[in-house]
């Protein structure tokens, strides 16, 4: 199999993971577009890097982690905040309208963290351990566990407020 070919199935494979990355850190469906496209991009200039020592999933999220955190810094100067689409994680598919007005205020205040916080629980919701978390954004597993339990902290007093 050559290498273009390999590329493209691995991408069709962890078009998921893409797609939520850039749902998170993309603000209007334009911009999911150009952020998918960068960090196909991206993939597609380390590939070649690629040692496949890591899942291609975690070298997938590395990556696209990256693009998208680079590209909010620089643009960062011209907005605040950073809109999380409530579509990419459906914790709750049901017409409760009670849970659906929870799930809201919860990604309500995902969308106030900052890029490494959202990054991490990002991961979390996905099912990753400590240690491919880690992987993936370069800290260490302690680190990420330290992370994850002040992140709770931090969603559940601002949950709780309201």
């Amino acid at each position: 199999m050559n290498q273009e070919t390999e590329f493209v199935e691995m991408i069709k494979e962890n078009e998921t993971l893409i797609f939520k990355v850039t749902a998170i850190y993309g603000k209007s469906e334009e911009d999911k577009q150009d952020l998918y496209q960068e960090i196909v991009l991206q993939l597609w200039r380390s590939f070649k890097k690629f040692r496949q020592e890591a899942k291609a999933s975690t070298w997938i999220y590395r990556v696209a982690l990256n693009t998208g955190i680079s590209r909010l810094r620089k643009e960062k100067k011209s907005t605040d905040n950073v809109p999380y689409n409530a579509q990419v994680h459906s914790f709750i598919d049901t017409q409760d309208s009670v849970l659906e007005e929870r799930s809201k205020l919860l990604h309500t205040q995902i969308n106030r963290l900052n890029d490494i916080e959202k990054a991490i629980i990002l991961l979390y919701l996905e099912n990753k351990t400590h240690s491919e978390i880690a992987l993936i954004t370069g800290i260490t597993a302690s680190n990420v566990s330290t992370r994850m339990v002040r992140i709770r902290e931090k969603l559940k007093k601002k949950i709780t407020k309201h």
